[in-house]
């Protein structure tokens, strides 16, 4: 055969060969699909991590690669490899009505509060990625027992598909979860703080006027207004806080809407700043309703801001904490996303209970105009429950006992921790905060 002719049998054999190779690989493919498809059962289902969540499937972040599977229910989400769970970090506005709560932060070793019933919800729900240090978990703000909020803000990581908007996370049939409600859902960014990404706090105290001062407590109000050492307004942690200065944007006394006139009329203080020391609010509440009632001058304010002239917190009661509300944390760049569907169901549920609670008011009323002197008696009476209130003399607040001072207090806590430590180290003791 010459060298310029071509062997037909050797091109046949190339072509079965490549037939053949491809063949070869197609049913490799096949395979290792169905090993992939085994291997991705046997971690859906492993007993030895003991796992319990309804796997609905696994979705890369790079959004390349979309992997579902049949609903397992397998055992404890918190044990899946968080590389196997889809996950999105998000904020969360939260309504809850504080009364049956021992505040919302769960380090108060009290049950239950806000927070650990939320926590209960996501777990119960599969939503929840570990644990609070796992899941990146923050919150605004911890408010104390008996204080709502309208407007909480909490960010963690939560499981996700990242599909479209939800809402509604903390859903519960259980009538007693109906005064903790999630408002709405945001995605936030990876440096998001609930707490240090906070702009401002808007605070609303609601009270009855009776006899108060409204004007005198509006302008002693306002005096607040500015940035201000709050330490005389405070429960003071020398502890862990080392700077009491905060700053308050807006204050205002307001009767509100629909309330009836006259004593029986509702009033509330609305106050705004960027932060809030422990217990500030209500400090300063108590300290606004001594001047409303007269038994204070407009000057207190003034004496208590400067610490220097009064270095030591004068001993007074706090306001009481039920008519407290946190009505709104700000941030930028934050929209909160709400389905119309479930944006009229909360508010049907809200009228509701505001109607429920009005009928209630009113057969008290009714009991009250029946059986209780009528007002001329009534009137004798309010003026010897006033006369018997005037036997405890009221004490002005500059001449009160005092709490030790916040210098005083850090002396006492580094006395402790030199005696713990007699080698001279500290431990948590600092100088800035």
């Amino acid at each position: 055969m010459s060298a310029g002719e071509s062997d037909p049998d050797h091109g046949q054999d190339s072509a079965d060969a490549l037939r053949s190779e491809l063949e070869f690989l197609r049913n490799r493919i096949k395979e290792l699909e169905i090993e992939n498809g085994s291997l991705l059962s046997r971690v859906s289902s492993c007993k030895c991590q003991q796992m319990e969540v309804m796997h609905e499937g696994l979705v890369s972040d790079a959004g390349s690669l979309v992997v579902r599977s049949k609903k397992v229910r397998t055992g404890d989400v918190n044990k899946i490899p968080s590389n196997l769970i889809a996950k999105r970090y998000v904020a969360l506005k939260v309504m809850y009505f504080g009364k049956r709560f021992y505040g919302f932060a769960s380090e108060a070793q009290m049950e239950p509060t806000v927070e650990s019933e939320i926590f209960k919800a996501l777990e119960k729900t599969r939503l929840l990625v570990g644990d609070k240090k796992e899941s990146c978990y923050s919150r605004c703000g911890r408010t104390d027992k008996g204080v709502s909020s309208t407007g909480q803000v909490i960010a963690l990581f939560i499981r996700s598909k990242l599909k479209p908007p939800f809402e509604n996370i903390v859903s519960h049939s259980d009538e007693q979860i109906d005064d903790i409600r999630v408002m709405g859902w945001c995605p936030a960014p990876l440096d998001f703080h609930a707490r240090f990404s906070c702009l401002a706090r808007e605070y609303k105290y609601f009270f009855w006027r009776e006899s108060l001062d409204l004007s005198a407590m509006d302008i002693a109000g306002k005096k607040f207004i500015g940035e201000h050492d709050f330490r005389n307004f405070c429960k003071m942690d020398a502890a862990n806080v080392h700077n009491y200065k905060r700053r308050v944007t807006f204050f205002e006394v307001s009767s509100c809407h629909n309330s009836s006139e006259g004593d029986d009329q509702l009033c509330a203080f609305t106050i705004r700043g960027s932060a809030f020391l422990w217990h500030q609010i209500r400090c300063m509440v108590a300290v606004l309703f001594m001047i409303g009632q007269g038994a204070e001058s407009l000057d207190v304010i003034d004496s208590l801001l400067d610490i220097e002239r009064t270095p030591r917190k004068p001993q007074y009661k706090m306001a009481p904490e039920i008519p407290l509300v946190l009505r709104s944390c700000e941030f930028q760049h934050l929209n909160f996303i709400c389905s119309s569907d479930a944006a009229f169901a909360l508010r049907s549920h809200l009228k509701c209970e505001s109607l429920s609670y009005r009928l209630q008011s009113a057969i008290f009323h009714e009991a009250i105009q029946l059986w209780l002197p009528s007002n001329n008696d009534q009137s004798s009476c309010n003026a010897m429950d006033r006369k018997k209130k005037g036997a405890v003399a009221h004490v002005p607040i500059l001449s009160r006992p005092t709490e030790p001072s916040y210098e005083e207090r850090r002396a006492k806590l580094e006395s402790k921790q030199r005696q713990a430590h007699p080698d001279g180290a500290t431990v948590g003791i600092s100088a800035t905060g």
